[in-house]
């Protein structure tokens, strides 16, 4: 388990942004703010869908890279573990007390075989991805070197064009091969789209997921007629859970950005043609910043700029607001349009990040906030874990 954090050893502005019980209004900046009533909902609200429509709910701990989120979800959102993307990552969660991890990728490199097959010692239900035969040999070995056993998943390539295999008796050879070897257990399939995820239009995600639907259900049947069962069929994400969770197929969702709600994300349309982060969920993660300079009549200078947020998926949005705009950033500096001069030095904006996930990963701490209140700070546990 990780230790608790020593407040009392961490200095305001130097260690960290802020320490609970301080006033919003003193948090310095540039920092991660998690607004937990609404992050609270988000986390209830997915969970009470996916008990609804008897789904499980894995969180994409990729999304967060917190620990103390995560816990957060199982505790109050019913989840059943997490899915990350690297081996190390998935470490950070499970020396973390997360019962089940699913490395959703694939592991290739010996010594990162070697560190998922001695993941199952620390009391975590262990799974990852294959997509090659040659693979199989490989986890194997190292499972029955650390006495342990990996959980595999076939993953079928449903459309995102990355990893996976394409055609159903790619994915009974391999399964079968998975279920002969020591040390191993076929535990499924692993069938994210995740090319859809940010297509705005409702109808557009859904001919793409139909098809993912129509593929996968073809492979479970025909692992069926070999006698293989699939105890997991994964997918499913802030933009199509709503398609998997009926499908009839996939019995667990894969949704990641639901709980902070990003820019890009929440451009994306629900079947009445809303915004999604208008009524089906809330900003609960920003990018709090302050003013730095207003030399200019018609711009405010703030401190967020590129060492603090991804602009892969565009620009931060200020939120609230629609009489300023973040324009522009460069490597410290955020540039604001101000056309009215609304803005002075030292006045505080929360920005919406564009991409979330890349975002949280250039920070090293949440400030959890409540009622104009520090309520608590969360690590980012899993920062910088790539590999």
């Amino acid at each position: 388990m990780n230790a608790p954090v020593n407040f009392n050893a961490l200095e305001v502005g130097y260690d960290v942004p802020a320490l609970p019980g301080m006033q919003e209004a003193d948090i310095q900046t540039p920092c991660l703010v998690l607004d937990l009533d609404a992050l609270e909902r988000n986390i209830k609200k997915m969970g009470d869908y996916a008990k609804a429509h008897g789904m499980r709910h894995r969180v994409h701990g990729k999304m967060h890279k917190s620990v103390d989120v995560a816990r957060l979800q199982v505790d109050l959102g019913g989840a059943c573990g997490v899915c990350c993307q690297k081996v190390s990552e998935a470490e950070v969660f499970a020396r973390g007390g997360i019962k089940d991890v699913l490395v959703s990728n694939q592991v290739r490199d010996p010594q990162k075989i070697d560190r998922l097959a001695r993941m199952p010692k620390l009391g975590t239900r262990t799974i990852c991805c294959v997509d090659d035969l040659d693979n199989v040999p490989d986890l194997s070995h190292a499972a029955n070197k650390h006495g342990t056993t990996i959980e595999c998943l076939v993953e079928i390539d449903c459309g995102a064009g990355r990893c996976g295999v394409t055609t159903t008796p790619d994915v009974v050879e391999i399964a079968r091969a998975i279920d002969q070897a020591p040390g191993l257990k076929f535990a499924g399939l692993q069938a994210y789209q995740g090319a859809m995820q940010h297509m705005d239009s409702y109808q557009d995600r859904k001919e793409k997921i139909d098809i993912a639907v129509a593929q996968v259900s073809q492979a479970v049947e025909a692992l069926k007629a070999v006698g293989l069962e699939c105890d997991i069929v994964g997918g499913g994400g802030t933009g199509s859970y709503y398609f998997e969770s009926n499908s009839g197929v996939y019995n667990e969702l894969q949704c990641g950005s639901y709980a902070f709600m990003d820019a890009d994300y929440g451009r994306i349309l629900d079947e009445n043609g809303n915004r999604i982060d208008q009524g089906e969920w809330q900003n609960a993660m920003f990018l709090l910043t302050q003013v730095m300079s207003h030399a200019k009549a018609d711009k405010a200078i703030v401190d967020a700029g590129l060492k603090t947020q991804s602009i892969d998926s565009g620009l931060p949005v200020i939120f609230g607001r629609t009489d300023v705009e973040y324009v522009k950033c460069s490597d410290e500096h955020g540039v604001v349009a101000d056309p009215d001069g609304k803005l002075k030095v030292g006045d505080k904006l929360k920005l919406v990040p564009g991409h979330c996930d890349p975002t949280a990963n250039v920070h090293d701490w949440y400030v959890g906030v409540r009622g104009g209140k520090v309520e608590t700070l969360w690590p980012v546990s899993a920062r910088g874990k790539a590999y």
